[in-house]
């Protein structure tokens, strides 16, 4: 089966620091796979690799057999990567439609030629729906996940990208995003690369990649995941 992400032998640096070393990765179609370990071990290092806003020294990034390493960030939008970063990073002064109408971007011909709101994102995150003139800084925090992801899905990406989507996030509404991504999957067959700490949310992937000073230590089903993985790698 042809991987929608393949990633072989990535090496990353900031100046002269390693940051990745060697990093073999593939996620399937229709596969979640997480990322674990602890903090400084180079996961969102890896996901700013894989969009383009890192670029990698040696190795490769193929997204569907075609090799994107040396495209920017915005070719890999529009080649089907979508992007949810740590801390969301929605635009506050903006409505929440205004935030949704910017993931259109993606799309071939942009804004200029989207306009439409596919309505499968309120399905998802019905709060939004109420929402959409209300500014997106005024929104919760949970609340401005759900607007990042369903931005991020109105491009149409192939392979969504999610770093630490529950942090800072309520338990409840933590639940109503892992429903939405494990929906997102089962209905539309994207794959999904995802950066969590949040045991009962790495168990709904479908593998799982340990990394440990830039490198991947371990890889396995998350149906395998041994109580002395989730100690080494999960625990704070």
């Amino acid at each position: 089966m042809t991987a929608t992400l393949q990633l072989q032998g990535l090496n990353v640096y900031y100046g002269e620091s390693h940051i990745l070393r060697n990093v073999d990765l593939s996620v399937r179609k229709g596969q979640m796979v997480c990322l674990i370990g602890r903090n400084g071990v180079g996961k969102t290092t890896l996901l700013k690799t894989v969009i383009g806003l890192l670029r990698q020294r040696s190795g490769s990034v193929q997204l569907l057999d075609r090799e994107v390493s040396a495209l920017p960030p915005h070719s890999r939008a529009r080649g089907g990567i979508g992007y949810v970063p740590q801390g969301r990073e929605i635009i506050p002064q903006l409505t929440v439609r205004e935030n949704l109408l910017l993931g259109l971007e993606a799309l071939p011909g942009g804004l200029g030629q989207n306009r439409h709101i596919d309505p499968i994102v309120f399905e998802l995150f019905p709060i939004l729906e109420t929402f959409l003139n209300r500014r997106g800084g005024d929104l919760s925090g949970g609340q401005q996940q759900q607007l990042a992801i369903a931005r991020a899905l109105l491009g149409k990406p192939k392979l969504l990208l999610l770093d630490e989507p529950t942090e800072g996030i309520q338990p409840s509404v933590v639940l109503d995003i892992e429903r939405a991504v494990r929906r997102i999957i089962e209905t539309t067959g994207i794959s999904v690369l995802l950066v969590e700490q949040h045991l009962h949310f790495v168990r709904q992937a479908d593998w799982y990649y340990a990394m440990q000073k830039g490198g991947v230590v371990a890889s396995g089903p998350t149906s395998e995941l041994s109580k002395d993985v989730v100690d080494r790698f999960l625990s704070v």
